[in-house]
């Protein structure tokens, strides 16, 4: 079963950055459109970036221009560079297939931005 694992979050100071790794066991990515979710404290996970098998990114309104998706296919992984971090971005990160059926979730990475 494909496993997913993200890494990277930490605690970081409003303005700084950071990079997350999703990375899967099995090779899933080449073929899927992915996407990196978030789910703040006490609310729902929403989706804020996304991309294409082709390489074609979208974005929330709420980090477009401060964080950037790509993916590596030959390393079965995705990346979600976040910058000009901001305390609202305060989360547990994800990442899955774009659409469903959704793939079993990881167990995330806490991003937490201090003021």
């Amino acid at each position: 079963q494909v496993q997913l694992v993200e890494s990277g979050g930490g605690l970081v100071q409003a303005g700084g950055s950071l990079r997350l790794s999703c990375a899967a066991s099995g090779r899933i990515f080449s073929s899927n459109a992915m996407g990196w979710y978030r789910q703040p404290p006490g609310k729902q996970r929403e989706l804020v970036a996304q991309i294409s098998s082709g390489g074609s990114t979208n974005y929330a309104d709420s980090v477009k221009g401060r964080f950037t998706i790509f993916r590596d296919n030959a390393k079965n992984t995705v990346y979600l560079q976040m910058n000009s971090l901001k305390p609202e971005d305060t989360a547990v990160y994800y990442c899955n297939r774009l659409s469903r059926p959704y793939l079993p979730w990881g167990q995330g990475t806490q991003v937490t931005v201090s003021s």
